[in-house]
């Protein structure tokens, strides 16, 4: 259960209630949001950034949510990675690209593409190390220009932030989101 309570758009104050609105894929509002509305103008900020990564960063989209990905595996959580799972799969990534992210973490060969088994390490690398290593890096400036360079640098991080914060607030797992967790298993 959540440590601070899930709120309803009738909780809040009549000019921050659009923060609540449900969402016009599945008319549901997201947990995280539910909890994050207790700060409505930190929330505003937030969903700021997280809306320009996912809609207008000029990084392909199925790099970005497979760096994403990556960061939720690597740190088991939950939430993070249930959620991306599903948007993965709507931007482009396949059933086994997702399930290579448990392959390329282990160390194992697996089909994906170089480009991508590299945007992995440095999700690996920012999450466990707290920063991309040279040669990461520069293997990754070769393939992507300064701004996508950046784009993927800044959501790397801004999802680091973002399980940090889903952990300390012990925000739960909404059930439509369960099977993803079934069918692509975070490690014990």
């Amino acid at each position: 259960m959540a440590r601070l309570p899930y709120l309803q758009q009738s909780d809040l104050a009549p000019e921050h209630r659009d923060l609540l609105a449900p969402r016009a894929s599945d008319g549901r509002v997201p947990n995280l949001y539910r909890v994050l509305a207790h700060g409505p103008n930190v929330m505003r900020k937030l969903n700021a950034l997280a809306m320009h990564i996912r809609h207008d960063s000029r990084l392909d989209p199925r790099l970005r949510e497979l760096a994403i990905l990556q960061v939720g595996y690597a740190t088991r959580q939950r939430y993070e990675y249930s959620h991306h799972v599903r948007l993965a799969l709507q931007f482009g990534a396949s059933e086994d690209d997702i399930g290579a992210i448990a392959l390329e973490t282990a160390g194992q060969p697996s089909k994906l593409d170089p480009l991508a088994k590299l945007v992995l390490r440095a999700a690996r690398e920012m999450t466990d190390d707290q920063a991309m290593s040279q040669a990461t890096f520069a293997s990754l400036h070769r393939e992507l220009d300064n701004d996508r360079l950046l784009e993927l640098i800044i959501a790397i991080a801004q999802y680091n932030a973002v399980i940090r914060i889903l952990g300390t607030l012990q925000i739960d797992v909404e059930d439509d989101y369960l099977p993803y967790l079934e069918r692509f298993p975070l490690p014990g």
